[in-house]
């Protein structure tokens, strides 16, 4: 094979079509993911009272999601890079759809437990799925940008689910059945009736897309070999299974574990703080003031990873949201009787939660390829994800014997400092840290064989 020695350029149109054909209806499926697994964080009301549940034993259900899918996220995009994206994923799609909405036919907690773990089980694989099939389509460059456009899908969904679930709990009360039952099936149904569009909008890679053309292609795959070939003469090979034990991806997950503490603390309570800041009742106000802190996450993600990508930087990037986000939380354990003091802390909170996501998700991609890619990223997305099982169940536990879920924000805030501190430390140069990369840089990334 014959070794480039300069980056072949693809043109800047390319990438656009990529994003316009791709991006939206990524972000469509993001967006209904994130809503069947956070919409119980809306009907926390309804089902303690419908199925006798207490606030600790809700927390444990909400949390339920993730010991199925920490269980089976490497197995998951593992097949993913055998079948191809486009098959597997519209596989998660309409089994992560069917699960959600059957959650609307339990009368128990104990169903209600097998429902969301086996939820889990059936949407395992879709995030890193989808972040390693990003890597099939972009080049590095511009990486932080394209995960920031795909994951502005997960404030956009809470923006979308808290009014929405809102009106349905407030209204939906057909056929003598709790409204609560039709969020569900409603919400559930909406990602079965995607998954038949997967197979038509989703080609495995630019090679199979009928709307770029040889030229677009030939251009596109010359600069994902070349970086491929970069990582390779500059790293060295690992195996996909050996990667798991990689001290490197290690860090990086308990860096994302921290990460999803806040997040799906945020998800699954935010809701029940709204209600008591609030003082309200309404379902439809608390879905509307839940949602106005992610207007915000949404447009400085897009910001703040333009930034990223335009700097090269991608640690600090990621390190100083998080030590922002655990000062917001002190303060908002202290200063949580202002209404408008609170808010404004959520608001900020969430932002820092969720800023970080395109510079974080470009670092793996720095120093993985191949099916080592596949199974590193699906590592420390599953062991990280591991947060939304702790944040919910150490909330619903403390509120449950202290009358208050604010103490617990302290661990989190804990968690943050800690990932701050880590992301700093690791050992990942980035253009804008040192030399371009090459053959003579002593890096140790990694690739399969």
């Amino acid at each position: 094979m014959t070794h480039m020695t300069s980056a072949p350029q693809v043109d800047p149109k390319t990438i656009r079509i990529i994003k316009w054909r791709l991006l939206p209806f990524l972000m469509l499926l993001y967006i209904a993911a994130f809503i069947d697994r956070g919409n119980i964080g809306f009907a926390s009301d309804h089902l303690e009272a419908s199925l006798g549940i207490t606030p600790a034993v809700f927390g444990l259900l909400s949390g339920a999601f993730f010991i199925g899918y920490f269980i089976f996220e490497v197995p998951s995009n593992m097949l993913l890079q055998k079948f191809g994206a486009r098959k597997w994923i519209t596989r998660i799609v309409f089994s992560w759809g069917l699960l959600a909405a059957c959650t609307a036919f339990v009368n128990s907690g104990e169903q209600l437990l097998i429902v969301r773990v086996l939820l889990g089980i059936a949407e395992a694989g879709f995030f890193p799925g989808i972040i390693l099939f990003l890597t099939f389509w972009f080049p590095e460059k511009e990486r932080a940008r394209t995960v920031a456009l795909f994951m502005v899908a997960l404030p956009v969904a809470t923006i979308i689910a808290g009014p929405v679930s809102g009106l349905i709990l407030d209204h939906a009360h057909w056929l003598n059945w709790d409204s609560w039952r039709w969020m569900f099936l409603i919400e559930g149904a909406f990602a079965v009736a995607l998954a038949p569009f997967v197979l038509k909008l989703l080609p495995d890679n630019p090679s199979r897309a009928k709307w770029l053309t040889p030229a677009q292609k030939a251009e596109l795959e010359a600069r994902l070999e070349f970086e491929r070939e970069q990582k390779i003469a500059a790293h060295g090979t690992i195996s996909k299974w050996k990667i798991l034990a990689s001290p490197r991806i290690m860090a990086m997950a308990l860096i994302y574990f921290a990460k999803s503490t806040g997040i799906y603390a945020l998800v699954f309570f935010t809701p029940s703080i709204m209600k008591s800041i609030a003082d309200t009742s309404s379902a439809t106000v608390v879905g509307l003031l839940t949602a106005l802190p992610y207007v915000f996450a949404t447009f400085f993600m897009i910001i703040w990873a333009r930034h990223s990508d335009k700097t090269g930087e991608r640690r600090k990037h990621v390190a100083l949201p998080y030590a922002l986000g655990a000062a917001a939380l002190v303060v908002l354990g202290f200063f949580n009787s202002n209404a408008a003091v609170a808010i404004a802390l959520i608001c900020l909170i969430t932002v820092c939660m969720y800023v970080p996501y395109g510079p974080f998700w470009s670092l793996p991609s720095m120093f993985l390829t191949g099916a080592a890619a596949a199974s590193g990223m699906a590592w420390i997305n599953s062991l990280a994800n591991l947060g939304g099982f702790f944040g919910p169940t150490i909330l619903g536990a403390v509120e449950e014997n202290t009358g208050s879920i604010y103490p617990a924000l302290f661990i989190v805030a804990a968690l943050l400092v800690t990932a701050s501190i880590m992301v700093m430390r690791l050992k990942i140069v980035t253009p804008a840290e040192g030399n371009t990369k090459t053959n003579n840089t002593p890096h140790k990334a990694v690739h399969s064989r």
